[in-house]
């Protein structure tokens, strides 16, 4: 009984995940079109664009929330051109 269940198992979960490949693949797709308008589970709403929007990440902030004046361990490529920052203020 088994060995006659298990190829139509085998069968229907190929079908489900080939579709939901091809589910996946077409929101790429049509991602620039404007009149693809079908939303589901995979895709963000419009809501959730955060294009332009300055992001803090959690390790910059001290206990009360602010952003920290430690200084910070930062790392140096051996082609970057730009010259270190320093947090410390010029005395005047």
């Amino acid at each position: 009984m088994l060995s006659n269940f298990l190829p139509f198992v085998y069968g229907l979960s190929v079908f489900v995940l080939l579709f939901l490949a091809a589910r996946i693949m077409l929101n790429g797709f049509f991602s620039g079109q404007a009149s693809f308008k079908i939303q589901n589970s995979f895709s963000k709403k419009k809501g959730d664009d955060r294009t332009g929007l300055v992001t803090v990440h959690p390790e910059l902030l001290d206990k009360d929330g602010s952003i920290t004046d430690e200084d910070l361990l930062t790392v140096r490529f051996s082609k970057d051109t730009d010259h270190p920052q320093s947090s410390e203020k010029p005395s005047e």
